[in-house]
Formats: C-alpha cells, structure tokens, sequence
C-alpha cells in the first residue's frame, strides 16, 4: 500500500482509496491523477501498444550499426480478439420476469448499442485489467452509458472493508490544454482546474457514483500483462530466423588459388555476384566451395514452439490452428481443450454479473427507462459461450426438458433464441393465429368466440385453443 498525499491510498492492485464521507481535496486530486497517469505510462499505454503491434522489437537498435530485421508476432491481438469473441461474441442475456419492465429493458439496451460497447468494455479488460462504465443523461435527458478507459478517468473508493465507490474522476485537456478533471460523487459534482478544486457544482441525480468498474480478476491484470518478456523473446528470435534465412540467400562463392590480381571493376562484378576470389601461386592450394555458417534452424524452431505453448498455456487461451484441434471432430473433446479458457469466462462471467448489476442499479436510480427503482435486483443474466453451435443437439436438449423446467429455461437451452420472453410471445400469437384459421375453416366466428373464452376461466381458454390448435385434427372432425 502506498500513501499519496495526507489521506489518499493506492493498493497493490491499483485501487485508489479516501476516508469515507469526505471531499476530496486539491492535493488528493492531484495524487491520484498523476499516479493513474503513471499507471498509463507504465502499463496501460505498454499493453494498447503490443496490442496494435507496435512491440519494443521495432525501437530497437543494433550496436554493429547493421540493418537487422524486426519482426513482429501480433500474439496479443490474437489472444484478445479469440478471447473476447469467446466471451462476448454471442451477446449476454439481461432480461426481467415483468413482461413491461423487460420491455423497457431490452428497448434501452437496443437504444444505446448496450452490448457493442460491453464488448468494447471487455475488450479494454483483456488489454488494460480494468474499464468503466459512466452513466450519464445527454441534452434530452435521456440515460445514457459511455466507455471510459483507465487511461481517461478512475474510481476512488473509500477506506472501509467493502470499499464503496466514493468518486469518479474523468480527466483530460482542456479547449486551452491545461488538465482539467470533473469529479462525480453520489450527490454532486466537480471540477477540477489548473491546479484549483471549484465549488460543488450540479447535485446529481442517481443519488450514488455514476460509473461501475469493470474488470476480471482482483489483481486487475490484464489478459497478456505477465507474457510480455515471453512475446518480445518470440520477436527476437523471429526476427533471428529471417536473418538466417537472408544469411543463405545471400551467400558468397569463394575461389581460393588459380586467380590473379584484380582490378576495381572486378572487385565490383565479385560484390554484386556474390564470389570471392582469391589468388595464389599454386595450383594444388585452388579450393572451391560456399561460405558457410552453423545452422541453428532446429535450435531456432524448438525455441519458437516452446515459446508459444509457454505463452497460449499461461494466458489459458487455446491455440486454434494447432493441429491438436483438427483431428477431434467430437464437441466433447472440443470442449476439454477450451476447459482453461472456459474457466476463465467463468471467472469473468462472474465479476462481470457482479459490476452489470451496480451498472443497472445506477441506471435504474431514475425512472427515465424504468419506474422501479429496485428492479436491478430482479434482473437475470445469461452468457453465452460463442462456440459452434449444433443446432439438433441443442433441439433435443430443449425438447427432453418439456415438462421438466419453465417453457422460459426450455427455450434457454436454444443459441438461436435471443430473448425467451419475447420467444414465448411470438409462440402465443403464432397458437392464436392457428386458432384463428381453424375456426374459420369450421365457419365459426373468432370474434365471438374470444369474447365468449374472456368471461370463462382460463383452464377452460387454454382448453379450447388446445382443442383446435392442430388444423389436422379439425379436418378429420
């Protein structure tokens, strides 16, 4: 733990703390700033980096002064876009028992793009350790979620066992490029300029810290952090390779006696035809061959397998395109390879249930997408792996379930079934829509038949369109 200024605190894992129930003050902000902006240049920025491909290979220099290559295994992106994908690729079910309510829900997700930016938000764990999620109302107040970076902004927490969010802090340059930071805590907001905390400013209207973190282990560690030495190793000797490789396309003929003295334009033809020749007075001594060097290819190659099996095997990400994969067509054995990955979706499943739920809790503080401030306790999620699907396995784990589980949980087992409420809806109109046909072909009139089913009991209604929901049924009649 390290102290920054008179009250502040950084745990080991990155975590800025404060006395609870207190503001912050100038020499505090400006701590913490400085320390996450220390966290960037450390971390944060070192990860985006190899994640683009710009791996410290490319920086560096060679003391001879001769031009080696640098080349770069974009391993990184790899492991998080596979990763990723794996997590979120099929997007999580969040959905409420209220039929309204959920309506409301799933209508909110669907206006802020919900799950394009959780995939971004999981995208920026697997790379940083850690993203937030700041809620906020735009110019027609509506409630809004932006992604934020832990490059732009933090959470401190206050000093007690459950470290309760006690502010938010979003950092950046001003229209005069000076570091300016607005500062939400529960009830109010404020800024921080050149140096200089202004008085409170807007009371805020969620009543509570306006933004979650979201991250997949305590140690907020993100996917690749501890194979960074394994991935410029692989680099280097990548880069090795391809020298080698030059070494013998280039390689010089040499012919040692038999020779005379040469003049420049000799020499040069020698340079651009890759041939040395070197004089002597005795025929006996003529030798004729290629320059040669030891041939570390097997060395070379051992260190390359060795290294990405190291780096696939600590991350827990499987290496799709190793050949291990392709002679198991058996979804079983399939699934025992992803076992470490799946794992680690669990663990991050786990924690990102946790922070939706906060999310939600933010989102909910006001009526302006649903008027039950409690709801986010109700709120149900389901994550989906994003694997090959097989469809008749899964019809037949759907259909053995009947009478089993709720129609609802039935409907789960299905990837191709997005939300099982809205599912169950469309099943209903479609046995309405059938109950229709068949009383039309019996001549009976729906109308008076459904005024009819209203006044009786609802046994009986499910009775009758049970009765005619098979049109074969009413034909054999």
């Amino acid at each position: 733990m390290e102290t920054l200024g008179t009250k502040g605190q950084v745990l080991s894992n990155g975590m800025f703390v404060y006395p609870k129930d207190e503001l912050m003050n100038e020499t505090a902000i400006n701590a913490f700033i400085n320390k996450n902006r220390g966290f960037t240049a450390k971390i944060y920025d070192r990860n985006m980096q190899y994640y683009l491909g710009k791996h410290d290979i490319l920086k560096k220099t060679n003391a001879t002064g001769i031009e080696l290559n640098k080349i770069v295994d974009n391993i990184p992106k790899y492991l998080v876009d596979t990763y990723n994908g794996f997590f979120t690729g099929i997007s999580p079910k969040i959905t409420l028992d209220e039929d309204s309510l959920n309506e409301n829900l799933q209508n909110w997700n669907s206006s802020n793009s919900f799950f394009d930016k959780l995939s971004e938000i999981s995208k920026q764990v697997d790379i940083y350790g850690r993203s937030y999620a700041f809620v906020y109302q735009n110019e027609s107040a509506d409630t809004r979620v932006a992604v934020v970076p832990p490059t732009q902004g933090f959470i401190v927490y206050d000093d007690t066992i459950e470290h309760e969010p006690l502010a938010f802090v979003r950092y950046y340059k001003n229209s005069e490029n000076m570091l300016q930071a607005d500062i939400y805590y529960g009830n109010a907001t404020q800024t921080y300029s050149d140096g200089k905390l202004l008085d409170l400013g807007l009371k805020s209207v969620y009543g509570m810290v306006p933004a979650v973190e979201f991250f997949e282990n305590e140690e907020r560690q993100g996917l690749y952090t501890d194979c960074i030495s394994m991935i410029d190793a692989l680099d280097d000797t990548l880069s090795q390779k391809q020298d080698t490789i030059e070494y013998f396309a280039n390689e010089y003929m040499y012919v040692l006696g038999g020779g005379i003295d040469l003049n420049e334009e000799e020499l040069s033809y020698m340079r651009t035809h890759r041939l040395i020749n070197v004089p002597t007075a005795n025929a006996a001594d003529i030798k004729i061959g290629f320059l040669e060097r030891p041939d570390g290819d097997n060395v070379q190659e051992n260190q390359l397998q060795h290294l990405n099996d190291k780096i696939y095997q600590t991350t827990g990400i499987p290496n799709l395109s190793d050949s291990n994969f392709a002679g198991n067509a058996s979804g079983v054995a399939i699934r025992y390879k992803l076992l470490a990955m799946e794992n680690k979706a669990s663990n991050k499943e786990r924690k990102f249930t946790q922070a939706l739920r906060a999310l939600y809790k933010v989102v909910f503080s006001i009526d302006s997408v649903i008027n039950v401030s409690d709801a986010w306790e109700d709120l149900k999620f389901k994550f989906t792996r994003n694997l090959p699907a097989n469809l008749a396995d899964e019809a037949s784990t759907a259909n053995s379930l009947n009478g089993i589980v709720s129609k609802e949980t039935q409907l789960s087992a299905l990837s191709i079934v997005d939300d099982p409420k809205a599912e169950m809806e469309r099943m209903e109109e479609e046995q309405d829509q059938q109950l229709k046909k068949s009383l039309e072909v019996t001549g009976a009139d729906y109308e008076k038949l459904d005024d009819t089913n209203q006044e009786q009991p609802e046994a009986n209604q499910k009775s009758i369109k049970s009765h005619f929901s098979n049109d074969e049924e009413v034909d054999n009649d």
